[in-house]
């Protein structure tokens, strides 16, 4: 039987998801429960697939994993967070055999949490419009030889939640720090040091100088969105994994007098 994982993770903790020798990684920590509870024997046998290879410090709280088992009663969200750290399991799912996570995926949204530092947040929207709909942005990402540079966003929201703004950016696949570019372009449009004129430059013409990525612990993969895969989910394991792991997250992100305000408006 194949199963789908929807999981959540604080990537501060882990060196990235994929697995790497003699690093803690997202990927190593899951596997490492799975063949304890011998619900596989090796990730290669049980055809073990992610959605997202998060970089090192991007956390999730809705990245999928997907692996053969022949013991799916072992698969449950409290069963595995037991024996899980940093690491929250929020829902299961049964799908096809030829299931796999990335390439069913049919889109994805991301919230980077930035702090307001004054920014003018109606420039913040204007120039996060530039950005919905088709365009090379080879000059908002680290491009591999085989990708192509062309990417669809589907929206781009600001959302305002007292001394935190959440920018959640949704579409079908994104290059290597592509979001986070986006994010810087984001901020300096909304500080004044970019122009909504520079930003459509940019998009339109190739850069000597591209725009550094923001730092990648505050962004979070949200959700990964399928057709016709339904997760059931644990309320208990969510309210659990939502209360622990934005404990986590927040604690380098905001002061502890804002927390609590910020935490109860999520």
């Amino acid at each position: 039987m194949r199963i789908a994982l929807k999981i959540a993770y604080d990537g501060r903790k882990f060196y990235g998801f994929q697995r790497q020798p003699n690093v803690r990684t997202v990927e190593g920590e899951i596997i490492k429960a799975l063949v304890k509870l011998g619900i596989i024997e090796n990730p290669k046998d049980a055809n073990f697939k992610g959605a997202s290879r998060t970089d090192r410090g991007v956390s999730a709280f809705g990245n999928i994993i997907a692996f053969n088992t022949s013991k799916p009663e072992l698969t449950y969200p409290r069963i595995l967070n037991h024996h899980l750290q940093d690491v929250w399991v929020l829902g299961r799912a049964q799908v096809p055999e030829d299931f796999h996570p990335r390439f069913w995926s049919k889109g994805k949204v991301y919230r980077y949490y930035l702090i307001d530092e004054g920014f003018d947040i109606e420039k913040m929207k204007a120039c996060a419009q530039l950005f919905v709909g088709i365009h090379d942005f080879s000059n908002f990402a680290r491009i591999e030889e085989d990708k192509n540079p062309i990417r669809k966003i589907d929206r781009i929201e600001i959302l305002p939640k007292g001394k935190v703004i959440v920018v959640e950016i949704e579409g079908e696949s994104f290059l290597w720090e592509m979001v986070r570019r986006i994010v810087t372009a984001l901020k300096l449009c909304a500080s004044g040091v970019l122009s909504i004129e520079d930003v459509k430059r940019m998009l339109e013409e190739k850069v000597a100088r591209k725009l550094p990525p923001a730092p990648p612990e505050n962004l979070v993969l949200w959700e990964v969105k399928y057709e016709g895969v339904s997760f059931e989910k644990d309320p208990y394991a969510v309210e659990k994994a939502k209360k622990e792991f934005f404990e986590k997250f927040a604690q380098h992100l905001i002061t502890a007098s804002i927390f609590e305000d910020w935490l109860t408006s999520l």
